[in-house]
């Protein structure tokens, strides 16, 4: 078992988390339930599944988990680009917010290798 807490990916998904929730407040109130949705449970689910993974116990039950994490992630990388696309989010800071999640994604990759 590992201290999530102590975890740098996890910290940075958390400052992700609220990043995405202050970038959805203002889509429109037509997708309130659609898109902007759809992001905060991604985005959440990526440090909830790096902390559960970390109550688990054995290599293999982390690494299942930090691949929840992961693929959270890229769904969360699409989603933020379509936001681009729809022009809810401004390209430059959906730019900077996929930087920030690839750097994540890479963290969380370098862990699970670490594991094995």
């Amino acid at each position: 078992m590992y201290n999530f807490r102590n975890l740098r990916i996890w910290q940075n998904a958390r400052v992700l988390v609220a990043k995405v929730y202050l970038e959805t407040q203002a889509f429109p109130q037509e997708e309130r339930f659609g898109l902007a949705i759809q992001m905060r449970r991604a985005a959440i689910s990526i440090p909830s599944n790096i902390a559960e993974g970390c109550g688990r116990e054995g290599e293999k039950s982390v690494q299942q988990f930090l691949n929840y994490a992961i693929g959270s992630a890229f769904e969360l990388e699409t989603q933020l680009l379509l936001s681009a696309d729809l022009q809810y989010i401004p390209l430059k800071t959906v730019e900077e917010l996929v930087q920030s999640l690839q750097g994540l994604q890479k963290g969380i990759y370098i862990f699970k290798q670490k594991l094995q």
